[in-house]
């Protein structure tokens, strides 16, 4: 187990079923039943199959779809003269106190210049509504840690890197050997940042031991 608000990496899978509620399923039990009891919150970025998944092996846990995602898949339907201000008017529904400011928010910029010339972005977040929401519900110490999924693309970012400086495997297991070595170089602290911990993680922990008081017990 990992230092509490270090990053780490659980596993490491390969195959050519693609990443359907299938192949989640495999995964997420491979990961229970190696020890994970219970999940408090899942952050993701609106992949087929996995939000389903997420709640059949852990019935309580909350999977939060990512904020930035959201903003990124806004900002593709705009003009990007209009970028600033997209960002400016979509940050009123993010950073609503509750889900109900946040559901007038959205009917406020769907009646809006930016929203009636570009309905698909008002489509994009009522879509994803269901599991935007969830995150409203959280404090602010904790929307600052689960808001994104950029700490999972980044490590992504590293291991395409990694295999593509090496070009083509003679096999599964050799990408496997170099995508293991990439992670470990990762999450292995330098030694100055041995204790070092995620930005925000100490406010946050204090938070989720009263969000999640019956589940949680930090030491």
């Amino acid at each position: 187990m990992g230092q509490p608000g270090c990053k780490d990496v659980l596993g490491l899978w390969a195959g050519d079923e693609g990443e359907g509620a299938t192949t989640w399923m495999t995964v997420l039990s491979e990961l229970r039943n190696r020890g994970v009891e219970d999940v408090c919150i899942v952050a993701c970025d609106g992949l087929k199959g996995l939000p389903d998944a997420v709640t059949a092996t852990w019935p309580k846990a909350t999977v939060q779809t990512c904020v930035i995602h959201l903003i990124r898949a806004s900002l593709r339907f705009a003009s990007k003269q209009h970028h600033a201000k997209l960002v400016t008017e979509l940050k009123a529904i993010y950073t609503a106190p509750t889900d109900q400011v946040a559901e007038q928010a959205l009917a406020d910029f769907a009646a809006g210049e930016l929203g009636q010339r570009y309905p698909a972005i008002v489509r994009t977040w009522q879509a994803a509504w269901s599991e935007f929401t969830p995150y409203l519900a959280f404090p602010p110490e904790i929307r600052k840690v689960v808001y994104s999924t950029n700490l999972i693309e980044s490590i992504n970012a590293r291991l395409r890197k990694a295999t593509r400086n090496r070009g083509h495997f003679p096999s599964e297991q050799a990408a496997l050997k170099v995508l293991y070595l990439a992670v470990r170089e990762q999450i292995t602290p330098k030694a100055r940042d041995v204790n070092q911990v995620a930005a925000h993680w100490k406010k946050a922990l204090n938070q989720f031991s009263l969000f999640f008081e019956d589940r949680l017990n930090p030491k």
